[in-house]
């Protein structure tokens, strides 16, 4: 219809939204992604009480006629240590709830500031000490490649012996089968899903374990969530159409339609600037440094800025947009700087990202060419010319002959094709840059054996 302005969606999911033609005819689509936030924590909250306390067994027991008082010995909570994946909204919202248990919670989210933690009451945390130290364990992150299996064989083995985990988050982010495996062991006491990789489902060798609790997920089904996320749709879809306020959009331009056609060719680059620097950059992010440089200085910079957060943010926030990266970025205490010249540089227009960590500052900057093509020209210091886009093998050395022959060679025995290469270094014999297109992804341990080679300062292999 030529009349329609808005879609309004009372949930998070817009699949069934066909987005790249809304956006073509100007229709905003906006959803309601944190309606559902306190039903959720309050389904873990259940899940975590019901482990605790087999509160589903003993109903079992009871309901088949047995009275078995002495089966279902108990653990409190009180004076254990819950470890938090992610503090976004519903993550925070257990840990409020947490701390009213008596529970020390430790919290890993490299996207949280101190002061955000502080706030909270919960303490910051490698991923590795939270394994090592928590007693319960729940997860509160998207569902990305990054995030996908992060909980399997290999970081149960660095948790507690009897060790309970909850997944109320996305599925596919637990190994089911590698829990399964630690029920049975015992190196895992407990556990209670929400959610699984394949949904729905009906059979699964979990099932049949007497320490596994399951829902079907449930996380958001409750009658308040569901009344939530409607007005709060409806309250978005009055704001947009009586005073052009949008809030939750997940397409919509914020400037003049001619300034977003300038625009538009400097939203990929800004986005793959922002994904660069963040897979680039090691430990907790504090504060991310914007600049504009050259022609595009002149314009309204505040779509790019957003674009460029929301690359920064993407790789750990599968819901980031244009709209919601900045409100994302301020809930977790990141501190965003722009800074804007007109001044020539070596190239008509210039953006670059710095990234202010807890252990790092890491810079990129990019241009185009010919108005279209995003180009890496600035890492750290280091003048290069690389194409950005796709998976990138970046890598520092110390400059000795010898070094790009053993990584070619490597990739090459390892079926990995080399599709671009460009070096740089500031002078000879001290530290160089490479930045190589690769067509493959580069497995795990092809990447762990280059950064043994003997001269190399770091590698990392990256998509943009």
């Amino acid at each position: 219809s030529s009349r329609l302005k808005v879609v309004g969606r009372a949930g998070v999911g817009v699949d069934n939204v066909d987005l790249e033609a809304a956006t073509a005819r100007g229709v905003v689509v906006m959803n309601t992604p944190g309606g559902n936030a306190i039903s959720a924590a309050e389904h873990t909250l259940s899940m975590l009480l019901s482990l605790a306390k087999n509160i589903p067994q003993a109903s079992a027991s009871m309901k088949a006629g047995k009275w078995e008082k002495g089966r279902f010995l108990s653990t409190e909570l009180s004076g254990k240590i819950l470890g938090i994946i992610g503090l976004g909204r519903i993550g925070s919202e257990v840990a409020k709830r947490a701390k009213s248990f008596n529970l020390r919670v430790l919290v890993h989210d490299p996207y949280v500031s101190a002061e955000r933690a502080e706030a909270l009451g919960v303490e910051l945390a490698d991923l590795l000490d939270l394994y090592r130290q928590a007693d319960f364990v729940t997860i509160h992150v998207p569902g990305t490649e990054e995030t996908r299996n992060l909980i399997r064989a290999e970081t149960i083995a660095q948790m507690k012996d009897g060790v309970r985990i909850v997944n109320c988050a996305r599925g596919g982010i637990v190994n089911e089968a590698d829990l399964c495996e630690a029920l049975r062991s015992g190196k895992v006491a407990g556990a209670a899903l929400d959610v699984f990789a394949t949904e729905p489902i009906t059979d699964s060798p979990l099932f049949s374990l007497p320490n596994f609790i399951s829902t079907p997920h449930l996380g958001a089904a409750s009658e308040e969530a569901q009344e939530a996320v409607a007005v709060e749709i409806a309250q978005q879809v009055i704001d947009y159409l009586q005073r052009g306020l949008i809030r939750n959009a997940v397409n919509a331009p914020s400037v003049p339609l001619e300034t977003l056609r300038k625009l538009q060719p400097y939203l990929a680059l800004g986005e793959k600037l922002g994904r660069l620097a963040s897979q680039l950059s090691e430990g907790r992010l504090a504060e991310i440094r914007l600049s504009f440089q050259g022609d595009i200085a002149a314009l309204d910079c505040a779509p790019l800025t957003a674009a460029t957060v929301q690359g920064v943010l993407a790789p750990m926030h599968d819901r980031v947009n244009m709209v919601n990266a900045l409100p994302i970025a301020k809930t977790r205490g990141v501190r965003i700087v722009e800074s804007k010249s007109t001044e020539s540089t070596d190239f008509a227009s210039l953006i670059s990202v710095t990234l202010l960590t807890d252990r790092c500052r890491s810079e990129v900057a990019g241009t185009l060419l010919n108005q279209r093509d995003p180009r890496l020209v600035q890492i750290d210091g280091f003048r290069v010319e690389a194409v950005l886009d796709g998976l990138l093998l970046i890598y520092s050395n110390m400059d000795v002959p010898g070094v790009i022959g053993r990584i070619g060679t490597m990739l090459g025995q390892h079926g990995v094709n080399i599709a671009g290469m460009q070096l740089g270094r500031q002078e000879r014999g001290g530290r160089a840059i490479a930045v190589v297109n690769v067509d493959d992804t580069i497995p795990g341990p092809v990447l762990e054996e280059i950064r043994r080679i003997p001269n190399i300062v770091y590698a990392k292999a990256v998509r943009v």
